[in-house]
């Protein structure tokens, strides 16, 4: 039974129906009880949790990075749920129960500071991986000291190795060094910029899925 606590125009706590009224940091609520469901597990729901768990395991591995290529739309949510959202809307991909990570759709940055232009990846020499790019400085809002943003996502380790202020756009490149265990591992690649005072971002550029070469024994 619920009760009023402050006339009849006053807020109330308990139960009537199906409504249920509360207090929450001295704010006044009610709301509905959701109607029970005989089946909880109907094919809807259960593929929208196999999407979300494909979701959580791409992204879960690179949260730390994500804080920053989110930034900007963490207003009402927080970055690694904006970057669920998007990626739940947009980059899953598959039939059911198969479904997988659109790589080439998926942002792991997103912004409106100007993009990386004609960004590329090798892994032609062992235990390294080279990105580059074109300067594009002044097309836009890219300045010369805007800092990369690199991702190596790791499919079969589930891991990733990245960096948030790498080198600087103006620098055209940047290498990252491999462990040695990541030989004949497949990486998916992605290149951002952060402008200097780390207040914005660029959306990523997907660079593609490599193999990385194994080691030569001597």
């Amino acid at each position: 039974m619920g009760v009023i606590n402050q006339g009849i125009l006053g807020g109330f706590s308990g139960k009537v129906g199906n409504v249920i009224g509360g207090n929450w940091k001295g704010i006044d609520y009610m709301r509905i009880k959701p109607a029970s469901v005989a089946n909880p597990r109907t094919e809807g729901q259960v593929n929208q949790r196999t999407k979300f768990t494909t979701a959580l395991q791409f992204l879960q591995p690179m949260k730390d990075f994500i804080k920053v290529g989110y930034k900007g739309f963490a207003s009402k949510k927080t970055e690694f749920n904006s970057a669920m959202s998007y990626i739940l809307k947009n980059a899953i991909t598959g039939e059911a129960p198969d479904f997988v990570v659109d790589y080439a759709a998926a942002l792991v940055s997103r912004g409106a500071l100007t993009g990386a232009l004609n960004g590329s990846i090798d892994v032609s020499v062992a235990g390294t991986a080279s990105f580059a790019w074109d300067d594009n400085s002044g097309s836009g809002s890219a300045l010369a000291t805007d800092k990369s943003m690199l991702l190596l996502f790791n499919e079969s380790k589930g891991e990733v190795i990245f960096s948030t202020a790498s080198a600087q756009r103006s620098a055209e490149g940047q290498d990252i060094v491999l462990p040695d265990d990541y030989a004949n591992d497949t990486v998916i690649a992605y290149l951002a910029f952060i402008s200097a005072d780390g207040a914005q971002v660029s959306n990523s550029l997907y660079l593609g899925a490599l193999k990385i070469p194994g080691l030569i024994e001597n």
